[in-house]
């Protein structure tokens, strides 16, 4: 320990899934790290700095949720080497903070006498005490810090409520760490069973049940979790947001449409017909203004989002398609990698680590990529909008009811090759659902909005990182070397020349297929790409994509578009990440084959189908 003199301290956080470690980690840095209400949303080590009275800085590590030192999935394999200091590069801590949702203490309490084992300063911090409180539960702090042997702190990581009292004593702890005069707890090597006996004594002598009413998460999940109600409950739910998608963002959409029809129109009275007049009008505003144009939807479908992590539902959400994912040989567990792959498949991968099983893990993985990522999103709103009656039927708008079936579309086929790779590929290995339920809550306003403010940003971020590059890259390979044949005589228009014969029959005409060419590097730049070319295009009509794309596509061309993003391998970042998970090229050059293949038979059914019914 002489050697801590010599560097700063470094604290981790440990403690089982869905405790509030993220939430003290970011009250305690300053940091942004995503927080939730369900189990499995830090799959990888953070780390942070904060400042002590009494030293330059703390580096605190965010470790993943663990049940034990078993280290059965990948994220526990993570935060047990981090501790043991098997990780290459870093060091072990030099003391841990333990967190535990006081709500559950007497679930939980085993795991911090196995934790005390690792031969560390060790502190407990009993984490939602306004939880425990409202359920009843009543701990005698002084009585559990006698049995336990370690300092136990409490707050509520969320509120910031016990942070200053925890603040002041880690000053005084990592102090005694500093000087080796740090008690360490006797390394006791003892069964599970032995432990989670001592665990019963303990919570029986400072731990009491005030009341023994049912709790509100009880009554809550009586109806949520019925096996009939709880699924009517929940597609009512997922209808209900792809409703509002449509419904509430329409005002927002326009004006947004009229700030960007009002910049194109300045540029094009002020400007002489030059190559940078249409690089701005037709390359840079076309390009960026026709996806921007849909950051209202993707701000109401994370308000959704956000609101069902927070409250706790999405666990039990898991609990309801544990059933359906048992017929394709997945447990519950996958469902969380393949909701988070809702925002974006690449997190959704590396979610895959807290799967056990190997083989379960991979088939997560292969069929995260059908989940409708918010990348989807500007496509699927685009056709619908100018494709799809903006009629009701019933009480349900037809435009949110098509974007609902694209989504169910995503599920079930994930379902169906999660049926065929368990039977083929990964020998139908068997597992079963175990995770906890997190008690209901309503969210942390500020975490709410910076979550919310988080994913706009991304959004934003992603329209000015790759959007505005792509649609100047579009514009300079549509302008060049010559318009003089329209853009069949420009760079774009060879490329897509040598591509559309083989897009031909499935609906696609040129300029989708030089649009799908950019749309690789995410899929939401094939809108840019499309305003971008069709604003060069001669032969195009004058006025907004919308209305340029019903003059220009027959609608079993757009319903043909629509099901290829179903399905369509068009993102290079997601098969980079399958390849860091899994080790090898081998599953994500499978992925692009197998999706592209799916994409483009499933496309072209729809096409031939919808010519044949004469729509």
């Amino acid at each position: 320990m002489s050697m801590i003199k010599d560097r700063n301290i470094r604290l981790a956080l440990l403690g089982a899934p869905n405790c509030g470690k993220t939430s003290l980690f970011n009250a305690l840095t300053g940091g942004r790290a995503k927080v939730a209400n369900y189990p499995g949303v830090t799959v990888e080590y953070r780390k942070g700095n904060f400042s002590l009275s009494s030293l330059k800085s703390i580096e605190l590590l965010d470790l993943p949720g663990v049940y034990g030192d078993c280290g059965h999935s990948m994220d526990e394999r993570v935060a047990i080497d981090a501790i043991k200091g098997n990780l290459a590069g870093e060091r072990a801590p030099d003391g841990l903070i333990f967190m535990m949702d006081a709500s559950h203490i007497t679930t939980h309490l085993h795991n911090i006498l196995q934790a005390k084992s690792y031969g560390l300063p060790i502190i407990l911090v009993l984490n939602m005490m306004d939880m425990a409180a409202r359920d009843g539960i009543d701990i005698d702090i002084a009585e559990l810090e006698s049995l336990l042997d370690i300092p136990v702190i409490r707050c509520v990581a969320v509120r910031n409520t016990g942070r200053s009292h925890l603040v002041e004593f880690l000053n005084e702890w990592t102090s005694d760490i500093l000087n080796d005069s740090a008690s360490i707890p006797a390394i006791e090597k003892n069964s599970l069973k032995d432990l989670q006996s001592k665990a019963r004594l303990i919570t029986s002598s400072a731990v009491s049940q005030i009341n023994k009413t049912v709790s509100l998460t009880q009554k809550i999940d009586n109806i949520v979790l019925h096996p009939f109600f709880g699924v009517i409950i929940l597609a009512g739910l997922l209808i209900f947001m792809f409703q509002a998608v449509y419904w509430w963002a329409a005002p927002f959409m326009d004006g947004i449409d009229f700030i960007f029809s009002r910049l194109q129109l300045m540029v094009d009275s002020n400007l002489s017909e030059t190559w940078l007049k249409s690089l701005i009008s037709d390359g840079i505003i076309a390009g960026v203004g026709s996806v921007i144009i849909f950051l209202p939807q993707i701000i109401i479908l994370f308000a959704f989002i956000l609101l069902l992590e927070a409250s706790g539902y999405m666990t039990r959400a898991a609990f309801l398609v544990d059933s359906l994912m048992a017929k394709v040989g997945l447990n519950g567990r996958a469902f969380i990698p393949l909701l988070s792959s809702f925002a974006c498949a690449i997190p959704g991968i590396m979610a895959a680590r807290t799967i056990e099983q190997e083989k379960d893990r991979l088939t997560t993985i292969l069929i995260a990529p059908l989940m409708t990522c918010s990348a989807r999103w500007p496509v699927y709103i685009m056709i619908i909008g100018a494709f799809i009656p903006d009629i009701n039927i019933g009480f349900l708008g037809l435009q949110g009811l098509v974007a609902f079936c694209l989504v169910l579309g995503g599920i079930i086929f994930a379902m169906i090759m999660a049926y065929i790779f368990k039977k083929t590929l990964m020998n139908n290995s068997k597992s079963i659902l175990l995770i906890e339920l997190p008690s209901y809550k309503l969210p942390v306003i500020k975490d709410y909005f910076i979550g919310l403010l988080d994913r706009a940003l991304i959004f934003i971020n992603r329209a000015g990182r790759i959007i505005l590059p792509a649609s100047i890259i579009i514009w300079f390979l549509a302008s060049y070397p010559t318009k003089s044949n329209g853009i069949i005589g420009t760079f774009a228009g060879k490329i897509g020349s040598f591509i559309e014969p083989i897009l031909r029959p499935i609906g696609f005409n040129l300029e989708i297929a030089i649009s799908l060419i950019p749309g690789m590097a995410a899929r939401e730049v094939v809108v840019g790409a499309l305003a971008t070319i069709y604003s060069l295009n001669s032969e195009a009509i004058d006025g907004p994509l919308k209305e340029t794309l019903q003059n220009s596509w027959s609608l079993p061309t757009a319903l043909s578009f629509l099901v290829w993003f179903v399905f369509a391998p068009q993102c290079l970042s997601t098969l980079a990440i399958m390849r860091k998970e899994t080790n090898s090229w081998k599953w994500p050059l499978f992925a692009f084959f197998y999706l592209f293949v799916l994409a483009y038979l499933m496309a072209g059914i729809t096409y031939q189908i919808a010519v044949n019914l004469g729509l």
